[in-house]
């Protein structure tokens, strides 16, 4: 209900952001602001986890995140370059701003550790890495290698304060910041597209970006479907509301309980590891 739509309007023949002259080349648009707009939509409706101001959630296991992050990077430059449609000088080239732009934004996530906080975390290295490939995703078939680099760390220093200043001041329960990172990541990546386009990349496209002169794109690309995913997002609400009886989200004793009990009849940490739940 949220995709779909989306899709259409970006990628297919008479869609209306595509009509627009809006370009999307492997789905910042039409997965990325999306779902961080979705999640949005979903942490707000939720609410949030009973004792979120006195609890001190930390990571679960940091070893499964780097493995985690090392896997989806591999995915990524898959998506990213087989969006070319062809094994071709245009899939090496969003295979190159795909790394560039990565490297460039792990990097920036660590060096907002270490002026913040004073260390850099591998945790902050893996977010700062997906934030990267976030940024690029729409315009790694677009953009000359040069921009790719900005875009990344730009974005890494963008979506840093959004998860780390502005999610605790507005009290957001976005657990796994899929709004800072993916929405706010993905807004970035549709705007530095079209500001660093170039035809000289892809003709495809039907202008240059701001930084050759040209207006146009940009402003097509601040075109937003944020509208599309609030709406769809509220009617899955709904549909889940009438389906379990008006109830979105588990009982006060069946959170504190916890979900892997009272949902599945299941302990993740059994008790002769020491690790009960």
């Amino acid at each position: 209900m949220v995709y779909y739509p989306i899709a259409h309007m970006v990628w297919g023949q008479e869609g209306l952001l595509a009509a627009l002259g809006s370009v999307d080349f492997a789905g910042g648009n039409v997965v990325h602001i999306s779902s961080g707009v979705s999640a949005l939509v979903l942490c707000l409706a939720l609410g949030r986890r009973s004792g979120f101001a006195n609890v001190n959630y930390r990571v679960h296991n940091i070893p499964l995140v780097a493995i985690g992050a090392t896997v989806l990077l591999f995915g990524w430059f898959g998506f990213n370059t087989g969006s070319a449609l062809a094994a071709d000088g245009l899939a090496v080239h969003a295979f190159a701003t795909t790394a560039l732009a990565a490297a460039s934004a792990e990097l920036g996530w660590m060096l907002m550790d270490v002026i913040f906080d004073r260390k850099p975390t591998l945790v902050g290295a893996c977010t700062g890495l997906v934030v990267g490939l976030v940024a690029i995703t729409p315009g790694c078939g677009y953009v000359p290698l040069g921009a790719a680099m900005p875009i990344g760390l730009v974005g890494s220093v963008i979506c840093y304060f959004t998860c780390s200043r502005m999610k605790a001041r507005f009290g957001c329960d976005d657990a796994l910041d899929a709004f800072g990172c993916h929405g706010i990541g993905g807004v970035w990546g549709g705007i530095a597209t079209g500001i660093f386009a170039s035809k000289a990349v892809n003709p495809n496209l039907s202008w240059d970006g701001l930084i050759y002169g040209d207006v146009r794109l940009l402003g097509v690309q601040l075109a937003s479907t944020v509208l599309v995913a609030v709406v769809g997002t509220l009617a899955c609400i709904l549909i889940v509301r009438a389906l379990c009886g008006g109830a979105i989200r588990v009982s006060e004793r069946e959170e504190r309980e916890g979900l892997n009990l009272t949902q599945h009849g299941e302990r993740a940490y059994p008790s002769f590891m020491g690790l009960d739940d």
